[in-house]
């Protein structure tokens, strides 16, 4: 634990101290099956129609209700897409597959299963990739494009700034409730484990099991509350910690931004091909952001236009998913010359109007700061935490998104209970920007007796793909259900070269929607 510890301070105190005592719940019950006897359906496979569907994956629908409490009410319909298992003769079932978000598509991850899962994985299940309720193909929460350009500060400076921000809010999501229909209300996660069992329902599978990553392990833990007997084995990969308050998350998440830049700096001391090497990259990256603050800094390839700090703090934080340190060093390092820089796929504007964000994690974590004064608290502390960084660009969006939303959550957080199934595995890079590795640690502990922690001790976001250790262990325990060890650690493995220009493809955990840190397709 000891390089937890370095890494986040007093916040983490060893992943003990982070349960919030703000809210207080539990996972709602199980649906009865004899409830819903006629709801739910059987799927129709047919060929995909996207054009860059991969041969052989087969794409259908399946019919939900909108409002799981109303079964017989209005439905939606689910995108599922499915690669059969590659050798019928090993196979063992079906796995769900989820690749985060909230705003992440599984139809897509399904498309490029076959370049993250392991041969041995593909042989075995039937991959079932789906694009939860308000995602995507499955009556996505839209918006207006010209409202969602129109956002105001994140940063209040005043009572009066907070108040406009707390307007705008409650008008985008009368906006996008009235352009997506009822399942505005009804996309928090409570509602997509009903529909995870759901197709495992309609496949006439007994059990099911699950790989989720980063907001896909919120999926995973709480459908592990409500329907654990009806696992056979499941992997969540870079967890969520579903028990957090608003000040937790909040730190938590500065942290682990400002963990990130450190192992960064670290990266380009010790690495002679980085393009700041040599040099004092923390007051080389302190001088551009206050450059940045002054309106001195421009861009390199178009100088009317001026550079934010939170511009550079935001695309570092997208490049600390990979890790893409030798671009963000480049980047860095032409941004102070003037030279023109290449651009990234994860900062690029958004051009669409799909926006499931809010409607989900707001549903999902009643974080509901009031006024301005704690708005302000809130981003004192994250940049006390984060001198560097500033705090995360992400969990602040995150808790910014909700300021303004009615009071009372759908799934509000609560300290993660696990009764039934088997041993599930949660896996964790040390050095995650995004999910804290203080997190997993935590979740681990409310679900000791039911969970296995394993640590990959490298960077990144999503530990599957870091090292053959990581992929073994976790290949192992799906496909022969031998559950490696408790307190398993992976020695890190130093991040290949990425190309100049990176973008982030189907198979990569994904932010939250375009435009923002982390996105990638």
């Amino acid at each position: 634990m000891r390089s937890i510890i370095r890494a986040f301070g007093a916040v983490v105190a060893a992943g003990t101290m982070l349960v919030g005592a703000g809210v207080a719940g539990a996972a709602p019950p199980e649906q009865d099956d004899a409830e819903l006897q006629g709801v739910v359906g059987a799927i129709t496979w047919a060929a995909c129609t996207d054009p860059w569907a991969p041969e052989g994956v087969e794409c259908g629908k399946l019919n939900l209700p909108i409002d799981w409490k109303n079964p017989r009410g209005e439905k939606f319909d689910l995108a599922v897409a499915r690669r059969k298992a590659t050798d019928p003769a090993k196979r063992v079932g079906i796995m769900l597959i989820n690749p985060g978000g909230p705003g992440g598509s599984g139809v897509d991850f399904a498309y490029g299963a076959n370049n993250y899962f392991s041969p041995e994985v593909q042989a075995s299940f039937d991959i079932i990739g789906f694009d939860p309720r308000g995602v995507a193909r499955s009556q996505p929460v839209t918006c207006s494009l010209d409202l969602l350009n129109a956002q105001p500060t994140l940063f209040p400076k005043d009572q009066a700034e907070f108040d406009r921000l707390k307007a705008y809010n409650q008008e985008l999501a009368k906006d996008c409730r009235a352009r997506s229909g009822p399942i505005f209300d009804h996309a928090d996660t409570i509602a997509v484990t009903n529909d995870m069992d759901a197709i495992r329902r309609s496949l006439g599978e007994r059990k099911m099991n699950y790989y989720g990553i980063s907001y896909g392990t919120i999926m995973g833990q709480q459908y592990a509350e409500r329907f654990g007997s009806r696992i056979r084995a499941m992997v969540v990969d870079s967890n969520m910690d579903h028990s957090l308050d608003v000040k937790a998350f909040h730190g938590t998440e500065a942290s682990a931004a400002e963990d990130s830049f450190q192992e960064f700096v670290k990266w380009c001391d010790r690495t002679g091909s980085c393009a700041l090497h040599g040099r004092d990259v923390a007051a080389y990256w302190d001088d551009l952001l206050a450059k940045a603050d002054r309106g001195e800094l421009k861009d390199p390839d178009d100088p009317t236009r001026s550079i934010a700090a939170d511009e550079i703090t935001g695309r570092a934080f997208s490049s600390f998913y990979g890790p893409g340190w030798s671009f963000l060093a480049t980047w860095l390092d032409r941004l102070g010359t003037g030279a023109p820089a290449p651009a990234t796929a994860s900062a690029a504007a958004d051009e669409v109007a799909e926006n499931p964000f809010p409607a989900v994690f707001c549903q999902d974590f009643q974080y509901r700061v009031r006024n301005h004064r704690e708005l302000a608290t809130l981003v004192a502390e994250a940049r006390r935490l984060a001198p560097h960084m500033r705090g995360s660009s992400l969990g602040h969006y995150a808790v910014a998104s909700c300021v303004g939303y009615p009071p009372k959550a759908n799934n509000p957080q609560h300290d993660l209970r696990i009764t039934a199934g088997p041993k599930i595995l949660m896996m964790n890079a040390l050095h995650d920007p995004a999910t804290a590795y203080a997190w997993a640690a935590n979740a681990h502990r409310q679900s000791r007796a039911k969970t296995v922690l394993l640590t990959y001790e490298g960077w990144g976001h999503g530990a599957y793909r870091r090292s053959d250790c990581a992929r073994a262990a976790s290949d192992g325990y799906l496909v022969g259900l031998t559950v490696p060890r408790e307190g398993t650690r992976c020695p890190a493995v130093e991040p290949a070269p990425e190309p100049e220009v990176t973008t982030l493809g189907t198979t990569s955990p994904v932010g939250p929607k375009p435009g923002l840190p982390g996105w990638g397709r």
